[in-house]
């Protein structure tokens, strides 16, 4: 079977000629329609497993998988041959992933059907970005009216982010470049910030300091429009600096997280805002109830592009992201 492979960990993503894997006892064989792309992706290639996951080489990628059951293995229950089902292909030893025609996964892994009227192509976008996305939104707990900053909000988990936090009733503030402004009020952004539109509020600073001339558009834009702080930082981009300039927008009281582990997390209990670096836990029942949501129109999956699997090592690791990129196997 066709599959996208590195040798070892910083190795060189390769197309390559793979054995179909056979189900053991309790496992399941999808033959896959389409996978997604996401930075994990990127990272684990380069060794992020290293010493955390057995791992076995030449290593297939992919995490994120959508297709249809085509064998299972001795006391299988939850499926059957023929089921469409969409997933999180990952478990140890890594090394199996979705980029490839087949996998194989535990039936009690994270692995769901496909709701009548969802696409293999639809679904292969949700698990990674979407189920951090809702992970992040129950465990902040928003309430209606709260005020929300989204740093990111065109990405893969921001696109996701923006709909449902404005689902559960935020104000939405999405950062973006001005030319996405349409897309991320369509998802439901209530106000959209352009990150490169500079706005020196401070001439002083921003000649002394040209780094801070970006963020200074962020942080200066959100303070004027609200003064008093916001409820809710969720930063999907920012390193340590940035991250930092960010969470005094936050009150006293509020929320801060960071998926990119940029957070001071004694800085934020010092001024009494709870978060942090986040790691999402979710797995079959985050990801069914996503699903839900999409086969009743309440959420839209935003594919920026659909690609076919031998294109994945030239979108691995692609920057500026405007939704999801999807592998077609």
């Amino acid at each position: 079977m066709r599959a996208i492979v590195v040798q070892k960990f910083g190795g060189t993503p390769e197309l390559a000629d793979m054995p179909v894997p056979e189900p053991g006892s309790g496992e399941v064989q999808v033959a896959l329609d389409a996978a997604g792309v996401n930075p994990f992706d990127l990272k684990m290639a380069d060794g992020l497993l290293e010493g955390k996951m057995p791992t076995d080489f030449p290593m297939i990628l992919g995490v994120d998988g959508a297709g249809t059951v085509s064998a299972v293995g001795p006391g299988v229950q939850a499926f059957a041959v023929g089921d469409r089902v969409v997933g999180k292909f990952l478990t140890a030893p890594a090394g199996h992933g979705s980029w490839a025609q087949y996998a194989t996964l535990p039936e009690d892994a994270t692995l769901v059907p496909i709701p009548a009227g969802i696409t293999a192509v639809t679904a292969a976008a949700l698990p990674i970005a979407g189920v951090t996305a809702q992970d992040l939104v129950d465990t902040a707990g928003i309430q209606p009216g709260q005020s929300v900053l989204i740093v990111g909000a065109t990405g893969g988990v921001g696109s996701f982010l923006v709909q449902l936090a404005n689902l559960a009733g935020a104000h939405v503030i999405a950062t973006a470049r001005g030319d996405a402004t349409d897309q991320v009020a369509r998802l439901g952004a209530t106000e959209t910030i352009d990150y490169t539109r500079p706005r020196p509020a401070d001439p002083d600073r921003i000649e002394s300091d040209p780094a801070a001339y970006r963020d200074s558009s962020v942080t200066d834009a959100v303070h004027f429009t609200h003064p008093d702080g916001i409820d809710i930082l969720f930063d999907l981009i920012s390193g340590p600096a940035d991250f930092a300039r960010h969470a005094t927008l936050v009150r006293r009281g509020g929320h801060a997280y960071s998926t990119t582990w940029a957070a001071d997390e004694a800085a934020l209990r010092d001024r009494d805002i709870t978060g942090g670096n986040f790691e999402s836990k979710g797995r079959g029942p985050e990801l069914s109830r996503l699903l839900a949501r999409v086969a009743a129109g309440d959420i839209v999956v935003p594919i920026e592009a659909t690609v076919p699997l031998e294109a994945a090592p030239a979108v691995l690791g692609a920057g500026s992201a405007r939704g999801k990129t999807v592998l077609a196997i």
